[in-house]
């Protein structure tokens, strides 16, 4: 449930730190009589969302046992990339998103009411099949459809209320070290998806060595125990794990949480003593 309440919480407040500051700026310009287009492409990518949802659950239970597995493990390989690329991309633009954001807003104003639209529309709904695609795999790899639902549920609960509290000026928060900290459990998260997708793929025959596994601590850790329960609901930890999930893991975990945290650059106060300067047409270019 843990695993799913942070997908839930960190995507859901994505997509409400966007419809926030979309709103904010349409009221601050004078164009809060335009706000309707605006959730009604909010309300189509919500419904996108769980219809896209409701397919993946809806195809996968209508194949053979082979096929569902390739199909699931693959879905989850995908999702894995789309989550490790999402969390990248907010820690770069966590800063500058509502500058980003308004920007397409003014230019969705001069187009017109459709505009409006498909810029809320794209932009909530990017999160939307990203959050609807992740949350499938989990529930995929936790084997249990209630309570990751639960928790992904909860976790976009409290991404609203959080929105709205941003949106009052009720509440304040370091978005940068937010996006960061939740991504790093994303990462963790995803890591686990991958290595379920890797078991899905050998499952259906697509990969080799079901049966080589390069650890199998089932006796201490019985997968039916409370804590086992929890290492699986928050990690996909699998107490039987095969050489090849194993690799798949070390191999995802080790180099994306080092380019994670790896430290940005700050511009040396020589680059920015010359940047004026460099910047600045000679006498010559100025003819």
């Amino acid at each position: 449930m843990f695993a799913n309440y942070l997908i839930g919480l960190r995507e859901g407040l994505e997509a409400a730190l966007v419809v926030s500051i979309l709103i904010a700026y349409l009221v601050k310009t004078g164009n809060k009589h335009r706000q309707r287009p605006l959730w009604a492409g909010v309300a189509i990518a919500v419904l996108v969302s769980v219809g896209f949802g409701a397919m993946l659950t809806y195809t996968s239970s209508n194949m053979t046992f082979e096929a569902q597995e390739a199909f699931g493990g693959s879905l989850s390989i995908v999702a894995v990339g789309f989550v490790t690329w999402m969390v990248f991309w907010m820690r770069r633009t966590a800063r500058t998103l509502s500058t980003e954001l308004r920007g397409r807003l003014d230019a969705a104003l001069a187009m017109g009411s459709l505009a409006l639209l498909l810029t809320a529309l794209i932009a909530v709904g990017r999160e939307g099949l990203e959050t609807s695609l992740f949350i499938w795999s989990a529930v995929q790899a936790t084997g249990d459809s209630s309570s990751p639902l639960v928790g992904a549920i909860l976790g976009l609960l409290s991404a609203v209320v959080l929105g709205h509290l941003f949106y009052r000026g009720a509440l304040r928060i370091n978005l940068s070290k937010f996006f960061t900290w939740t991504g790093a459990g994303l990462i963790v998260v995803a890591a686990g998806v991958l290595a379920y997708g890797i078991h899905d793929l050998q499952e259906a025959d697509w990969l080799p060595g079901l049966n080589s596994l390069a650890f199998d601590v089932s006796s201490t850790i019985p997968p039916d125990s409370w804590y086992g329960t929890i290492l699986k609901g928050t990690v996909n930890f699998t107490p039987a794990t095969t050489w090849l999930q194993a690799i798949f893991w070390l191999a995802y975990i080790i180099p994306v949480v080092a380019l994670f945290f790896r430290p940005t650059r700050v511009p040396t106060k020589t680059s920015a003593a010359q940047s004026p300067a460099s910047s600045t047409p000679s006498p010559t270019s100025a003819r």
